[in-house]
Formats: structure tokens, C-alpha cells, sequence
């Protein structure tokens, strides 16, 4: 069970988690050592469960940010999933949804062209419906 201490704790390292022990023991009132004492806890019971960069991708070079909902033709999604595995570049997730289509792509690409190029290929396994991000 998390106390308050804790929830705390991952607060601070959502928003910065490259913070030292010092500085986050300073944010929530203990000291260095006690604070890394509970993030290890946090660690060890799967609560953390890693940390991440974030990146800029427009930065990257990739402004393009869609969404593929995909509407595979059967129920056998290998074809599809050995695709998208040749794709890595461009995919940020491939979540396996319930609702409306069976996998929801998120994406990043640097052109209306490779975005075009992306689509063909992917149509050879899967029909889909993009939605491109014009804003967050």
C-alpha cells in the first residue's frame, strides 16, 4: 500500500526523473539515503516501472503525428504484426484494442510521403482509417 510520502515521490519523478536522491528527498522531507530506500521499494514491487526519455519528435524531424486504427481482414494478425515489426521507425505504440478495430497505431512521420508510403504497405495486410493530430 502507498502512503502519502510515496505517491509523493512519484509525482516528483513524473515531472523530473532524472532528480538525485538529495533533491527528491528535499521535495518530499526526507533525506537522501531514506528517499532512495523507497524508490528502490517502489522498484522491486513493479510500481516503478522504469524511466523514460521524452522526445521531441518534430525536433527529429518528424512533424507528422497520426493515428491508424486498423481493421485486419481475419483473425489470424500475423501477417500484419511481422509488418508493423519491419516499421519500428515510425511506431510509437501498436495497442491491441477492443471497440472499433483491432489495433490502434500511434505514429510519427517526417513527410506526407513516407506517411503514403507507410499506408500502401500496410494495406497489403490490413485495411485502416488515419487520423493525422493537428494539435494537443
Amino acid at each position: 500500500m502507498l502512503d502519502h510520502t510515496d505517491m509523493l515521490i512519484l509525482d516528483e519523478l513524473s515531472k523530473n526523473s532524472r532528480l538525485t536522491m538529495k533533491e527528491l528527498g528535499e521535495k518530499v522531507h526526507l533525506t537522501g539515503p531514506a528517499v532512495s530506500t523507497r524508490v528502490a521499494k517502489l522498484e522491486d514491487s513493479g510500481v516503478i516501472e522504469g524511466y523514460t526519455v521524452k522526445v521531441n519528435q518534430v525536433k527529429l524531424g518528424c512533424p507528422i503525428h497520426a493515428f491508424i486504427t486498423i481493421f485486419t481482414q481475419s483473425t489470424y494478425h500475423q501477417p500484419y504484426l511481422a509488418f508493423i515489426k519491419t516499421e519500428e521507425q515510425h511506431i510509437i505504440h501498436n495497442y491491441k484494442i477492443s471497440g472499433e478495430g483491432c489495433y490502434l497505431l500511434e505514429c510519427r512521420f517526417p513527410s506526407n510521403e513516407v506517411l503514403n508510403h507507410f499506408l500502401t504497405a500496410l494495406n497489403e495486410h490490413a485495411n485502416y482509417k488515419l487520423s493525422i493530430v493537428i494539435d494537443k
